[in-house]
């Protein structure tokens, strides 16, 4: 009786004759899922030449190119990208590259740029002399405007950036800490505050989230006094109210940083002398106050930076530190220049 190979059904002595052949046959079938050590080089090599062609079409010196890691070249590559959707050929960006250093030095703080979904489009170089930080190292911090914001402010921010968006043209300011060197926040004991002031542009018609910017300009405000140091009496005024908010005293240096007289005041509500934009902001730290989240906490603890109605009907800024004794809270103000 013969007997027959299972594999290849061929007679019993031909069956070894198989075997070489499958063996040949699993090194091959197994060999486009085998990652080897020249392979995987040889992808390495291949990405590093990609980032170096990328890196020499940035528009940079040559000496920048040379400190640019692997992230700071892909951050400045997608900040070229997103500009070039926003800013096609022939169309010049209103506030880009084209500035000289002459010009951004004269402004009081540096430009911003920001898509519709809040990614950063452009920096001015000038923000180096603002916060210490360069564009390249200020985008390795993240490539949205809420990576270099105080993380605190980051849903206030972003309503007003909704509010501004559904109405193009309309003006909104916000003011938060930005990020800064580690030079600065050693010589200053702290991060930068600084005030953003921007709109909407719609730079194409019809008005698409693909070509709609938010232009900006980012000043900064007189740092507050950091633990340790003694605010000047000439920029502060206190004032006590209820837990309502309700003035029952200030001090009479109010009239020089308002205009208001004291009596003008006691009786009326902290609430009336508030921009609306920031009314939420206010009524988020009252709340804390009023249940003693915040007091005594720490040095955060009951801050804003408000814009409050002078009595010329001009807007001016204060940071308010506030506290709860008892059955009223104490609010010490600072204007900010």
């Amino acid at each position: 009786m013969t007997i027959f190979c299972s594999h290849c059904h061929r007679p019993l002595q031909a069956e070894m004759s198989c075997l070489p052949r499958r063996a040949k046959q699993a090194p091959s079938a197994s060999r486009p899922f085998r990652s080897t050590k020249s392979a995987s080089k040889a992808r390495r090599d291949q990405i590093n030449a990609e980032l170096q062609a990328l890196r020499s079409l940035l528009p940079i010196s040559a000496q920048e190119k040379e400190r640019l890691s692997y992230l700071h070249t892909m951050a400045l590559v997608c900040l070229r990208l997103r500009g070039a959707q926003l800013f096609p050929p022939g169309l010049a960006p209103p506030a880009g590259p084209a500035l000289g250093t002459e010009l951004l030095s004269l402004l009081p703080g540096f430009l911003l740029v920001l898509s519709a979904d809040s990614k950063l489009v452009y920096i001015s170089e000038n923000v180096a002399q603002v916060l210490g930080l360069s564009v390249v190292e200020l985008l390795a911090q993240g490539d949205t405007v809420f990576d270099i914001l105080d993380g605190r402010v980051g849903e206030d921010v972003h309503k007003k950036l909704l509010l501004a968006q559904e109405e193009p043209g309309r003006e909104v300011t916000f003011v938060s800490e930005m990020r800064t060197s580690k030079a600065f926040r050693l010589q200053h004991g702290g991060n930068r505050v600084m005030a953003v002031c921007g709109r909407f542009v719609a730079l194409r018609w019809p008005p698409s989230p693909s070509t709609t910017a938010f232009l900006a300009l980012c000043t900064p405000v007189v740092q507050s006094p950091t633990d340790g140091e003694a605010a000047s009496q000439d920029d502060i005024f206190q004032s006590m109210h209820l837990l309502d908010m309700t003035f029952i005293d200030v001090t009479e240096s109010v009239t020089y940083h308002l205009g208001y007289h004291r009596e003008e005041l006691v009786g009326q509500s902290w609430y009336s002398l508030l921009h609306p934009e920031d009314a939420d902001l206010a009524a988020a730290q009252h709340r804390a106050m009023a249940l003693g989240a915040g007091a005594g906490t720490g040095p955060a603890a009951g801050t804003a930076v408000l814009r409050v109605l002078r009595k010329d009907r001009a807007w001016t800024w204060l940071r308010v530190w506030a506290r709860r004794d008892g059955g009223c809270i104490t609010c010490t103000c600072r204007c900010l220049r």
